[in-house]
C-alpha cells in the first residue's frame, strides 16, 4: 500500500514541477515580448515632395536608388505630389511597392 501512496506523490511532484515551469516560461516569453514592444522606436517617415533618392532609397522597403531617382525625376517633372497613391503612376513602382511603403512615406 505505500508503493502506490509514493506512486501517487512523486506523479504530483512532476506534474507539478512541468506546470510551474510552464507557467515561468509563459511569464518569461511575455515579458521578453513586452520588452521588445517598447524598445522597438518609431520610424520616422519620408517625405515623398523633399527627400532625395538616397533618403528614399533608405526608407522604402524595395526601392533601390535607381528606383528612388525615378521618383525624384518624376516630381521635377510634375509637380509635387498631391497624395501617395499618386507614386503608382512613377515608372517602375507598382500598387504593391506603393502598399508596402504607404506607412513610411508622407507628403
Amino acid at each position: 500500500m505505500a508503493k502506490p501512496t509514493l506512486y501517487a506523490l512523486y506523479l504530483s511532484l512532476a506534474l507539478g514541477g512541468s506546470l510551474y515551469q510552464t507557467s515561468l516560461f509563459a511569464a518569461e516569453a511575455q515579458n521578453s515580448a513586452q520588452a521588445e514592444q517598447i524598445s522597438v522606436p518609431q520610424q520616422e517617415l519620408v517625405s515623398i515632395n523633399e527627400s532625395t533618392a538616397e533618403q528614399l532609397s533608405s526608407a522604402m522597403n524595395g526601392v533601390g536608388l535607381k528606383k528612388a531617382q525615378a521618383i525624384v525625376s518624376y516630381r521635377e517633372q510634375y509637380g509635387a505630389f498631391t497624395a501617395i497613391e499618386q507614386l503608382k503612376e512613377v515608372p517602375g513602382i507598382g500598387n504593391a511597392l506603393v502598399e508596402r511603403n504607404a506607412s513610411r512615406l508622407k507628403l
